[in-house]
């Protein structure tokens, strides 16, 4: 499918949720999208369509779960769980992040693929850059190579490609 249908698409299944979750945020809902079988194939198939060659998917907690599981599925390659801080068992890496409305951590399982894994990194939505920017620093504390990071909707507003320099970014729709 076409870029420019694919943006249409997301467009159409996007849903912006006033004061959620605080007062002042404009929250981006893209689960609308995911409930419709035909706009989350093209999501996924957009996604990867550019990803490159790659050798895992990893998706942040918790949309970038349900994209991360069916690109992976989708491109036969492995999938790498960024998890919010306190969620895996085991040895971990643990990264720091702000929010557009806060702070938080996220962690990964350094031993669930070889050192120089290409992964493909995705979320539903870029926004401050803060987390995608975190799970970036992760994958490659844990020695992989960040091929490539996709997001179905970037909001150009706060700039979040800044907190990314030389990563190749992909978004679907940018607002």
């Amino acid at each position: 499918m076409e870029s420019a249908s694919a943006r249409e698409l997301v467009l159409s299944e996007l849903v912006t949720v006033p004061d959620f979750p605080e007062p002042g945020i404009r929250f981006r809902d893209l689960t609308p999208a995911f409930a419709n079988p035909h706009a989350f194939r093209v999501i996924v198939d957009t996604l990867t369509a550019k990803c490159g060659a790659i050798d895992a998917v990893a998706g942040v907690e918790a949309r970038g779960f349900l994209l991360a599981a069916a690109a992976a599925y989708a491109t036969d390659t492995s999938l790498l769980a960024i998890r919010k801080k306190g969620k895996l068992p085991g040895s971990v890496l643990t990264e720091s992040y702000d929010l557009e409305y806060g702070n938080d951590a996220l962690e990964i399982s350094p031993d669930h693929a070889p050192p120089g894994t290409r992964v493909l990194l995705v979320d539903d939505v870029l926004a401050t850059g803060g987390t995608l920017a975190a799970a970036a620093r992760l994958l490659t504390r844990a020695e992989y190579v960040v091929a490539g990071v996709g997001v179905v909707l970037e909001l150009a507003e706060l700039n979040g490609r800044s907190a990314l320099p030389g990563q190749d970014i992909h978004a679907i729709l940018t607002l």
